[in-house]
């Protein structure tokens, strides 16, 4: 009876689908980890140093949430010119869309957001106006639902970067979109292409833009030139994960950290050469989550009582700081801030008794945990979790080790909700799992 429960886990990997993130300083008031946003500002022209790239994402964190897990690849938003009282002004749904069923999360970019959905044997990939929600455009393609034991569906996020969007569908459509009107500019089928079959769950790795690189987790880890398409460098074969890769430096070198269903692999990004690799298997092949990368050391997560272990990365070896069962993020990401680890530990079958925890990052000691938000998901913004509860409760919780301090609470949809909320521009933007989304003003 185990496989029947399994499912119900993953389709909200989201790549973003979802939810194991940081980069967030110990013990700073800024959140670490902008040496991986820095190597994805890479494809900048103005970048020159690695100073100059920390400034340029650093800024462009205020304003736009442009892949998965933002803009800085953390979860976390810079944000602060947005709304927190609602117990006394609830929020307002400023517009309503259907996007078909799904888990793909948000892309906000220059006015616009991004998402995915499915309906009726066709997966499309939407653009809306961000402040009234009209469609701008829409690229639609073949797709299987592959709903078997969830709703299926789309889990990956799109990512925008400069003029074009990336998108990658559930059996392995992978497309480089015109992002103003939707033209395709290159596509290719991942399990033609790589020789690879269709993970079990779908494929659900949001693809990573790094300088010229577009770089993803499909059954190899394979780095494109985004301009046309082209492979520059390929793994071999693996068990695909259902998480995205996360790029950052270590001792001045390009790197990136991939959470497959065998192991945690450190790669070069020049080459995809080994550096490190660790073994770690989840039962029902169900790794869902993104690394977090903190410095040298890398945090991963999974599912059905594995656990969750912190790497340190050094001399080409991954040496294991702790390992323990107190946060078992089975589909959405921790995020990271000031030195603790903010997540879900639980499995979405037995959703009464998902945990919201606090971890210190350092030890791996439980800080408080705190049942009632089911298999959730969450980001962060100046200072606080943006939660959103499995039936569609969007939720403010202070971000502190001293207890769990829920702040507001404003009901925004029905149905399963395991996609991650996004904060961007001043509103907030929520879909469930049939493909309702909506558009939640926060401004101030």
């Amino acid at each position: 009876m185990r496989k029947p429960s399994l499912l119900l886990w993953l389709a909200a990997l989201l790549p973003v689908a979802l939810l194991l993130t940081g980069c967030g300083g110990s013990g700073s008031n800024e959140p670490a980890g902008l040496s991986a946003a820095a190597t994805d500002a890479a494809n900048s022209d103005q970048a020159g140093t690695d100073s100059t790239l920390v400034t340029l994402t650093a800024g462009e964190a205020t304003h736009d949430w442009p892949r998965w897990r933002g803009p800085t690849s953390d979860g976390i938003s810079r944000e602060t010119n947005w709304r927190d009282n609602w117990n006394d002004q609830p929020p307002k749904v400023l517009w309503e869309a259907e996007l078909g069923k799904g888990y793909s999360s948000f892309a906000v970019s220059d006015g616009r957001v991004y998402t995915m959905g499915h309906n009726d044997g066709r997966e499309t990939v939407w653009c809306f106006d961000a402040a009234t929600g009209k469609v701008l455009w829409s690229h639609s393609y073949p797709g299987h639902l592959n709903d078997n034991l969830h709703t299926g569906g789309p889990a990956a996020t799109p990512n925008v970067d400069g003029d074009r969007v990336y998108t990658l569908g559930k059996e392995g459509q992978l497309h480089c979109l015109d992002r103003r009107d939707g033209k395709v500019l290159w596509q290719h089928n991942l399990t033609k292409l790589l020789g690879v079959e269709v993970p079990e769950w779908g494929f659900a790795c949001s693809p990573l833009v790094v300088g010229e690189k577009l770089v993803l987790d499909a059954g190899r880890i394979v780095a494109f030139n985004k301009d046309n398409g082209q492979i520059i460098w390929q793994t071999e074969r693996h068990r695909a994960g259902y998480g995205s890769p996360v790029a950052f430096n270590h001792a001045g070198t390009p790197l990136v950290a991939v959470f497959n269903n065998d192991a945690l692999l450190v790669l070069r990004l020049a080459d995809g050469s080994l550096v490190a690799r660790q073994n770690w298997t989840t039962d029902f092949v169900t790794t869902a989550a993104t690394p977090i990368v903190d410095g040298d050391r890398i945090f991963i997560s999974s599912g059905y009582r594995t656990g969750c272990a912190m790497y340190q990365l050094a001399d080409g070896k991954l040496r294991q700081l702790y390992r323990n069962r107190d946060m078992c993020n089975h589909m959405n990401n921790c995020v990271l801030w000031q030195g603790h680890l903010y997540g879900f530990d639980g499995n979405s079958h037995n959703a009464r008794n998902v945990r919201l925890v606090c971890l210190d990052a350092a030890t791996g000691k439980e800080q408080w945990a705190h049942r009632g938000l089911g298999c959730g998901s969450l980001m962060l913004a100046d200072g606080k979790l943006l939660i959103l509860s499995d039936d569609g409760v969007l939720v403010l919780a202070a971000a502190t080790p001293d207890g769990y301090q829920e702040l507001a609470r404003a009901k925004v949809l029905d149905a399963t909700c395991w996609t991650v909320p996004v904060l961007a521009q001043g509103r907030i933007y929520c879909r469930n799992d049939q493909g309702q989304m909506v558009c939640v003003d926060v401004s101030k």
